[in-house]
């Protein structure tokens, strides 16, 4: 696969001939470290699954392209998500430079691309009545506004009103503007109807804003059933379905990393995630998930320092991570709270800070489709040994302290199948 000339159009978008075909997403850019995890974590943003994938890079320009589907039932705003991925790549330079010779002049900012600035945060305050699925319905419309949610509190009162509590951020940027904002409460207005009684949006200042930080601890006992890190590399290691492996004779300066795993939502994503965080670069790769749920990667990797993986404890420790992020992207488990229970969704944070999109629409989904209503929610950010993770506690009130082991069980089913993309949810 060569690179294309720099002068093509970055982001293409070729739809199929024939309906049901893959759609082909074409990026064509200068590089950057990290590029390939922004892509795919935009493409999961969107409900996309990647079916197929090929990269490859000489280390100043990129070429990706990436075969895939919509799931079923969702409307696609195509022109949006090209929007989307344009603004992630880099600026290309003028014809005889490069980027390193435009940041030497001042001209390019280095360090601001790989750090842009932090978003403004907005509280969204409203009150309504509760009904079934009302958490999902408001999840729903804040998705598909660009409105990210950074942390939520849910509490319903004892009279059958739910009080929510947003702290969101705008991908357009453009929350602080009326008619944005009145964009936003006609949105709602329309999902809630007659049962929203009151809502409002204003920034939050700098006291909202630390509460982001600000989680209340959780219990010894779910760290040791969620996060041991022994016991989740032994179920890795004893899944047959899952291999990770590397090679150093195939190629005199890169690194083949085989990977045979599972099909799951997002897991193009959770391999480029993981590399990135672990500093690996990949100069080539190609992906391919069969009918059968299968997926089968190879790439040609090299350090950050641009050698091979030689080191063999460095080699371990990298396939070990490799094959716990995979097994278990997500954490999921039900405990006891007091007399009530709680649903906790951890998802691992990227070293960048970010987290895994879509995390609460497709809980809140879930508990909808399981007919379960939701008395109080909460994100919170908790670091675990070294890593840092995004938890979702969820209460679902009293008297489920008394489910049955096999009505817990389909909880826990019900709301993993769905992150994990294995019941094929219509949107």
């Amino acid at each position: 696969m060569g690179i294309p000339n720099p002068s093509d159009e970055v982001v293409q978008v070729r739809h199929a001939d024939v309906a049901g075909e893959p759609t082909v997403v074409t990026i064509s850019c200068p590089d950057k470290t990290g590029l390939g995890c922004d892509l795919c974590r935009v493409v999961l943003l969107f409900g996309l699954n990647i079916v197929k994938g090929d990269m490859s890079t000489d280390g100043r320009w990129c070429y990706i392209v990436l075969w895939v589907v919509a799931r079923p039932g969702r409307t696609m705003r195509w022109d949006l998500l090209k929007d989307r991925l344009v603004q992630l790549c880099p600026v290309a330079a003028p014809f005889g430079f490069d980027t390193a010779d435009l940041a030497a002049a001042g001209l390019q900012d280095d360090d601001a691309a790989a750090a842009p600035a932090a978003s403004q945060v907005f509280l969204l305050k409203f009150c309504c009545y509760d009904r079934m699925g009302l958490l999902h319905d408001v999840t729903r419309v804040l998705c598909e506004l660009e409105l990210t949610i950074r942390r939520v509190k849910v509490s319903t009162t004892p009279d059958g009103r739910v009080l929510d509590l947003f702290f969101i951020t705008d991908a357009r940027e453009l929350l602080h503007t009326k008619s944005r904002r009145e964009e936003t409460y006609d949105k709602l207005q329309c999902a809630l109807g007659d049962s929203l009684t009151s809502c409002e949006i204003e920034s939050a200042t700098e006291e909202m804003s630390s509460c982001l930080q600000a989680s209340a601890l959780l219990p010894h006992y779910v760290v040791e059933q969620m996060f041991d890190v022994n016991v989740v590399e032994e179920q890795s290691r004893s899944c047959g379905s899952l291999s990770v492996a590397m090679d150093n004779s195939l190629s005199p300066v890169h690194t083949l990393i085989q990977i045979q795993c599972g099909d799951h939502k997002g897991v193009v994503y959770d391999i480029m995630r993981t590399l990135k965080d672990c500093n690996i670069q990949i100069s080539y790769g190609r992906f391919y998930a069969s009918q059968n749920g299968n997926c089968e990667v190879d790439l040609f990797a090299v350090q950050s320092d641009g050698k091979k993986i030689l080191d063999q404890h460095k080699q371990r420790v990298l396939c070990s991570r490799l094959r716990m992020e995979l097994h278990r992207p997500l954490r999921v488990a039900l405990v006891n709270r007091g007399p009530d229970i709680e649903l906790l969704v951890a998802n691992p944070v990227e070293v960048s800070g970010k987290g895994r999109p879509l995390v609460l629409y497709d809980i809140t989904l879930a508990l909808k489709k399981l007919h379960k209503r939701i008395f109080l929610a909460e994100i919170g950010r908790h670091v675990v040994g070294d890593r840092e993770w995004e938890v979702y506690r969820v209460h679902l009130g009293e008297g489920d302290h008394e489910l049955s082991s096999s009505l817990r069980s389909k909880i826990v089913d019900g709301v993993t199948n769905m992150l994990m993309g294995w019941d094929n949810p219509p949107y």
